[in-house]
């Protein structure tokens, strides 16, 4: 069984910056989430807290209805893997690393580990601290998915990986959670590349939550309307429009608001064609500005 994550009005101040200011939200058990936002919004402090790693400054966070922090039965079913790889000493190697989180981590996986550092090329003879950026991004998230942790985050872990490596990434994720459902966060600023892999998405401004919902249901926020450009803005002239690109006599114009039977139906009779709009652009509308649209 796979744990909920709940958080109640939780906040973090660091001197006289308010990094999380009342948060609330509910994570139930096996799935992929997303979790979003600008830089400064407060991810890495989130992600921090459900690890345990800081106690907050109000505020709950329960695992199982277990609190995290200083509970260590609890922060052992949580893995969190972060931009700077934190996932053993600079100084040895990663098959020393990979032998600690062994006996560290209760469902770690060896086999699948090591088919992980053949799958990413890493020497595993290698000091991790002589690793490029990319090679450590890679060894974290051996590391993470290794771990078979009930909860596993990863906050950037692919920074400094390539487009390729990024996918395979992707890839073993979803495979993983297919194999052995467990709960996945994962933060972001590749919107576009990895929302394929959301169920939920949770989207962080100003230290708050601004959406939590189905990633279907954040689609339908926005329409991508296309046509004879002509067509498309008297279409559009009373919608709000976000963007809009022109090839042509042909013009895209990206739409936020949900659109009625009614309203689809005049725009097929106008020869118009409906599509879905990029979870990047709606994401940059929410947090243009503070509060966003809801």
């Amino acid at each position: 069984m796979t744990p909920t994550i709940d958080v109640a009005d939780l906040s973090y101040r660091y001197g006289t910056t308010l990094a999380l200011d009342g948060v609330n939200f509910s994570l139930p058990g096996g799935k992929i989430y997303g979790l979003l936002g600008r830089n400064g919004a407060g991810k890495t402090t989130l992600l921090s807290a459900l690890a345990g790693f800081r106690k907050p400054s109000a505020g709950t966070v329960r695992i199982d209805g277990q609190p995290v922090f200083e509970n260590a039965q609890v922060v052992r079913q949580v893995c969190l893997i972060q931009e700077s790889s934190n996932v053993g000493d600079r100084s040895d190697t990663l098959h020393d690393i990979l032998d600690f989180a062994r006996r560290l981590r209760p469902g770690w996986d060896a086999a699948y580990a090591a088919r992980l550092v053949e799958k990413f090329e890493l020497p595993s003879r290698t000091k991790l601290g002589e690793l490029s950026r990319g090679q450590r991004s890679a060894f974290g998230i051996v590391v993470g998915l290794a771990s078979r942790a009930p909860v596993t985050m990863f906050d950037e872990a692919h920074l400094g990986m390539d487009a390729p490596t990024r996918q395979a990434f992707a890839d073993e994720l979803l495979q993983a959670f297919l194999e052995q459902p467990r709960t996945f966060v994962v933060s972001t600023h590749l919107i576009e590349e990895q929302s394929p892999l959301f169920e939920r998405v949770l989207i962080l401004h100003e230290g708050r939550v601004l959406l939590h919902e189905d990633l279907d249901d954040l689609r339908a926020r926005g329409v991508a309307v296309t046509g004879p450009a002509a067509t498309v803005d008297d279409f559009v002239a009373d919608l709000t429009v976000l963007g809009d690109q022109r090839l042509g006599p042909t013009k895209s114009a990206m739409v936020y608001g949900e659109f009625d039977d009614e309203r689809r139906a005049a725009a097929r009779a106008a020869g118009l064609d409906l599509g879905p709009m990029a979870v990047q652009d709606l994401f940059t509308h929410l947090t243009r500005s503070t509060g966003g649209a809801r």
